[in-house]
């Protein structure tokens, strides 16, 4: 049994160190100031324009625009994601 423990331990002790770095910090601490309707709109935004340009006959352009939406819509999710879930939890107190 002392080896499993031996290896248990070893496991925990080479797991990454959850916190992040300063930089990641930076940049979430100005994202976090944008609202997550923002890029919701951004990315609402994008679709009709998408649209429109394909109405337009910008079919080419309006694909192109079109390849915006995911792209806007998951930043927004990252953005709530890492205020409700973010490194500020894991880097308490440290």
């Amino acid at each position: 049994m002392n080896n499993v423990e031996n290896k248990v331990r070893d496991i925990v002790a080479s797991a990454p160190d959850p916190r992040e770095d300063e930089l990641t910090k930076t940049i979430e601490r100005y994202t976090a100031a944008i609202p997550s309707s923002v890029y919701l709109a951004v990315g609402v935004g994008a679709a009709v324009l998408a649209l429109g340009a394909q109405l337009a006959g910008g079919g080419k352009w309006g694909n192109f625009v079109a390849s915006w939406v995911p792209t806007w819509l998951i930043i927004g999710l990252y953005n709530k994601v890492v205020k409700l879930e973010g490194h500020d939890k894991t880097d308490a107190g440290k």
